[in-house]
């Protein structure tokens, strides 16, 4: 009798949650800089953005056709150009931008429902012409074969790919991070905040609104289109079918979970909502039979859920927005430390 054999489906168990948490994380990583895209945005300069799913798109589909291997029978698709991973993140970037020029020019005046019905309608028309137009994003069928940043020097290395991957997001989450806090700390920053909180205001003083909503709305695109771009080498695939629309209210909800307006609080929101949403179908065997067979149209009904309670009882969300007079000088006196990540408070203060 193996006395070891009590012991093998703990280890089992134990080696299959480390490979959901570390895929877990790297998912929440690239959810994060979604987040912190739309947090610019929203959070900061107060411009609805209902199309966050057009710019994930738009980078992930860019990324893909400048990397990808030339199309092959039974394909069909642009680029095929085989460039390096960096490169197509940075095309993937630069296609962010565009998107949010070609739709933020003549948007961007408009009343804000009247954007957000815009920026409904440019995520639906780009997810129909990947579906129906013909030799451009290989249709319905997707993109296939999308290479790995690293993978195979991970595999010569003897490293485990998922940790690499992990690493790589994390690494990325990090840099746009601290971009997005610097940028928002400073006088540019402060200019979106006074036009969320009254934009007439702002332009009576002489700020150029437009020209500021429309910066923040671009550097917003850029890092949406950056997170696509990361996610499709994470999958290593792509199809029309994945970019729905309730996937940008699943990222309005991480940041209303977490807390509009503070970059801590949108990474904190991506986790939270990000444990429920793929935490869920975890339990599904405990649930009753009644919900263990409607999983996902469960988890669906929490997201609105917590959606309506933190309207109505934290707007603010879990790290509410820290109130600033200057870079240096947070609202009553307190003085901010060097790192953003690891804010304290002086005793005292």
């Amino acid at each position: 009798m193996d006395i070891y054999a009590g012991e093998l489906p703990a280890l089992i168990a134990l080696a299959g949650g480390l490979n959901w948490t570390v895929g877990f994380l790297t998912t929440v990583a690239i959810l994060g800089i979604l987040v912190l895209g739309l947090n610019i945005q929203w959070g900061y300069t107060g411009t609805i953005n209902f199309g966050v799913v057009a710019f994930f798109m738009v980078g992930a589909y860019t990324s893909a056709v400048l990397t990808l291997d030339p199309p092959r029978e039974f394909e069909s698709y642009v680029g095929g150009l085989e460039l390096p991973v960096p490169v197509g993140w940075l095309g993937a970037m630069l296609a962010g931008a565009v998107l949010a020029l070609a739709v933020g020019l003549p948007t961007l005046r408009l009343r804000d429902d009247f954007l957000a019905i815009a920026t409904i309608g440019i995520a639906t028309i780009l997810r129909s012409i990947a579906n129906t137009q013909e030799g451009l994003v290989n249709r319905a069928r997707g993109l296939n074969g999308i290479p790995r940043p690293l993978q195979q020097q991970a595999s010569d290395a003897g490293l485990d790919y998922d940790w690499v991957l992990l690493a790589i997001a994390a690494l990325v989450l990090l840099a746009v991070y601290l971009v997005v806090h610097h940028a928002t700390a400073s006088p540019w920053g402060r200019v979106l905040r006074a036009i969320r909180e009254n934009e007439e205001t702002a332009r009576s003083v002489g700020k150029p609104t437009a020209n500021y909503r429309v910066q923040s709305f671009v550097l917003g695109g850029v890092v949406m289109a950056l997170a696509g771009a990361i996610w499709a080498h994470r999958t290593g695939t792509v199809a029309p079918d994945a970019f729905d629309n309730f996937f940008t209210f699943l990222v309005w909800t991480m940041l209303i979970v977490g807390g509009s307006g503070n970059n801590r609080g949108a990474v904190l929101g991506a986790l939270a909502v990000g444990l429920v949403w793929f935490g869920i179908p975890l339990v599904q065997e405990d649930l009753p039979d009644a919900l263990g067979t409607r999983v996902f149209q469960v988890r669906q009904m929490l997201i609105g859920l917590m959606i309506v309670l933190f309207l109505l009882l934290r707007p603010q969300g879990l790290l509410p927005e820290e109130k600033t007079v200057s870079r240096h000088l947070r609202a009553g006196g307190r003085r901010q430390t060097r790192w953003p990540l690891f804010t304290r408070r002086r005793p005292g203060g």
